[in-house]
């Protein structure tokens, strides 16, 4: 059975820069969850994507990581919207659905850009183990800031806000495997997104997984949206408003992603972009059907 797959890069403006993704943008009627995981991890990007479905307004579409189905992310998000609108298969004005809901998309082919309107942020309460997620980021207590705290925020996933005290303390943390799991599993979060407020409209962020199948992502949405409802929250870096957080210098794939908070009745509106590049495209054989 032959599985056609595109690969596009997300939060770039050039191709080989940003957070790599794989589509499947018509996958097999009867092409098991089983297989989806299996070709997630043969190809080892942070994210696979899967359309199950084309509707009229949309599509829907199953996550996976090289380890696990998500119920929702960001750059797949966005670079999923753009394989299916640039092919042809859905309009530029979509919603994508997902196992966390649904989630409306804009994409610019001509600009090679896209923004998606996250969920509605969720605060789950400051997180106790500061000492522990020092660690597990390969600091010391003092190197977090210590009026802000460490919290988990959702827009669909959940993920720790991580303040650290500045750029150059930003830059020297290292991921500790064994440290990043036990923490990550102890608060129920898929990574620690570090980040520092460089000024007005500036951050810089990185991420570390629970899981060392991905260690560092070099572009995460789906914590940089609850990062920004975070700032926004404690009237950090000029938000309410617009933001740019750089993400993935540290990686090798520099990435950009563009904030947009403002204030509804759910608290905090979420809208997050950047820009997608086709690089490729391919087929899994998969044997046995």
């Amino acid at each position: 059975m032959e599985v056609a797959f595109r690969l596009v890069d997300v939060f770039t403006v050039r191709p080989f820069a940003g957070n790599q993704l794989c589509v499947v943008p018509e996958p097999p009627a009867n092409l098991r969850a089983e297989t989806m995981q299996a070709l997630a991890a043969e190809i080892g990007f942070s994210e696979t994507t899967f359309v199950t479905a084309i509707r009229e307004d949309g599509y829907d579409v199953r996550i996976f990581t090289p380890v696990s189905e998500l119920p929702f992310a960001g750059h797949p998000t966005l670079g999923t919207a753009f394989v299916v609108v640039n092919e042809g298969r859905a309009a530029a004005s979509l919603t994508q659905r997902c196992i966390a809901g649904e989630i409306p998309v804009t994409v610019d082919l001509g600009s090679g850009s896209g923004w998606m309107r996250q969920l509605p942020p969720r605060f789950d309460g400051a997180v106790a183990e500061r000492d522990a997620i020092a660690a597990a980021a390969g600091l010391e207590p003092a190197d977090l800031v210590p009026d802000l705290p460490i919290a988990r925020v959702s827009t669909g996933l959940p993920h720790l806000m991580v303040p650290v005290r500045d750029e150059a303390t930003l830059r020297r943390a290292a991921r500790d495997d064994r440290g990043c799991a036990a923490v990550c599993a102890a608060t129920e979060a898929e990574s620690l997104y570090l980040f520092v407020v460089r000024g007005p409209g500036d951050v810089m962020a990185r991420m570390f997984d629970r899981s060392s199948r991905i260690g560092e992502d070099p572009a995460t949405a789906s914590a940089a949206g609850p990062l920004g409802a975070y700032l926004a929250e404690h009237g950090l870096a000029g938000l309410p408003g617009r933001a740019t957080i750089e993400q993935g210098e540290l990686t090798g794939r520099p990435s950009t992603i563009e904030l947009e908070i403002g204030a509804d009745d759910d608290g905090w509106s979420v809208a997050v972009g950047g820009g997608v590049c086709a690089v490729g495209s391919g087929v899994f054989d998969v044997p046995g059907a």
